[in-house]
């Protein structure tokens, strides 16, 4: 038998994640480091068009799912699933918020629990239920932009997280145990806290999409109202122009600046003349033309591409060029499917292996047959194939009908069960 050794049971290497202390420092752009990087993240969210639609189309896929709880003791079943339907903010509700990892990449949730204690009227203990068991109050979201920094250990384990309310300063300053939290991520890479966010891929195009559409917009007003020249006398540009002269200069090119075709348009300048004659202060709009060199709307409808394609929505866009086959556009579908999918199943797998084990030990339960979130299933059901595939199968005797047969087939078409129908 060999030789045991300190290190055989033991952590020598690390992820090989980049921190300092309790800050992440894995991404490489200074604009979307930290509180930074969050501020741009949600600005992708509410503002632009096509990363809302994107995002807004998983939250309702993962929300409108039939989450329940499943396992083998009915007992420790019932219990998980009761706590569940008995917390304070709905499932639906704490599924929006968990989905914010969606945008920052993650999701911190302080888990709170409470005793069941029925109808108390206090929130620590009131309930449906009156077993004097402990069960969860609320799972409430702790926002991505309070985050002072994680709790690491050594070797780069989590540890929990720094939160810092923005109403109090650093005298609200708390430290909140991953004992006591749940972190949800998009993805685990290097065990990184923070994820990545699903909009990461998306921010260059959306940068110089934004950026298009600001000149676009500028480009258009200046088109309608025309380009504002002024001239004044050659003594008003000169460096030694005198303190009236540059005001004067100031105010002129501050008209220039923001004059604009609307109700409230007009200058009023003074009816001076030189010895020729000739008007000393002047001001008119120089109109454009011709074409522009380039189409924006092109261009902006390329990056709508890549933004899109990034979060694998693309097919929603599709007819929108008059392009695209619905051939095309299903395979789009079934591989966006695939990951709204992952998205839910990372979502059961944080509350089965952390929050429901931890919920059962503090109710002395049973831990060897664990109950399980879980979900249904996320892409819809071809019946038409289905009917087929069976008819088919059944023609040429593979497979014989019989009542689960009937069952299940009733339960893709969301049809009442036959013994139901016979009560």
């Amino acid at each position: 038998m060999p030789d045991d050794k300190p290190y055989d049971f033991g952590e020598i290497g690390t992820s090989g994640l980049r921190r300092s202390g309790g800050y992440i420092n894995e991404e490489f752009l200074p604009q979307l480091h930290g509180v930074k990087g969050f501020k741009v993240y949600r600005e992708m969210q509410d503002n632009d068009p096509v990363v809302g639609a994107m995002l807004y189309a998983i939250d309702k896929v993962i929300t409108r799912l039939e989450w329940h709880i499943e396992g083998e003791d009915e007992r420790t079943r019932d219990f998980v699933q009761s706590c569940l339907d008995d917390m304070s903010d709905s499932w639906d509700a704490t599924l929006q918020n968990i989905l914010s990892m969606l945008t920052y990449g993650w999701s911190f949730h302080e888990v709170v629990y409470k005793v069941r204690r029925g109808s108390t009227g206090d929130a620590r203990t009131h309930s449906r239920y009156s077993d004097n068991r402990i069960g969860w109050r609320k799972w409430p979201v702790r926002a991505q932009e309070t985050l002072d920094e994680w709790i690491l250990d050594e070797r780069g384990g989590i540890r929990g997280m720094e939160q810092m309310d923005p109403s109090t300063g650093t005298r609200g300053l708390v430290r909140i145990p991953i004992e006591k939290g749940l972190l949800f991520r998009t993805t685990t890479n290097r065990n990184n806290p923070e994820g990545r966010s699903l909009l990461r891929n998306a921010y260059r195009p959306w940068f110089y999409k934004r950026r298009i559409e600001e000149i676009e917009a500028i480009g258009i007003e200046r088109d309608l109202a025309g380009l504002p020249i002024a001239y004044v006398p050659p003594e008003f540009l000169s460096s030694t122009a005198s303190p009236q002269q540059k005001a004067v200069l100031n105010s002129i090119t501050e008209i220039v600046q923001n004059v604009k075709r609307n109700e409230q348009e007009g200058i009023v300048f003074p009816s001076a003349y030189d010895e020729a004659g000739n008007r000393i202060f002047d001001i008119h709009l120089l109109s454009a033309s011709g074409g522009r060199q380039f189409d924006t709307g092109a261009v902006i409808q390329r990056y709508d591409q890549r933004i899109a394609m990034s979060l694998l929505s693309d097919f929603l866009l599709l007819g929108s060029d008059r392009v695209g086959s619905f051939a095309l556009g299903t395979a789009k579908i079934d591989l966006w499917t695939l990951a709204v999918d992952s998205i839910a199943k990372t979502i059961s797998e944080v509350v089965n292996y952390h929050a429901i084990p931890r919920l059962l030990k503090l109710n002395a339960m049973r831990l060897d047959k664990l109950p399980y979130l879980t979900y249904g299933q996320v892409n819809s059901i071809e019946l038409t194939e289905i009917a087929d595939f069976v008819a088919k199968l059944t023609t040429a005797g593979v497979i014989l009908p019989d009542t689960d047969l009937e069952t299940h087939l009733r339960s893709l078409a969301d049809l009442p069960d036959r013994d139901a129908l016979m009560e």
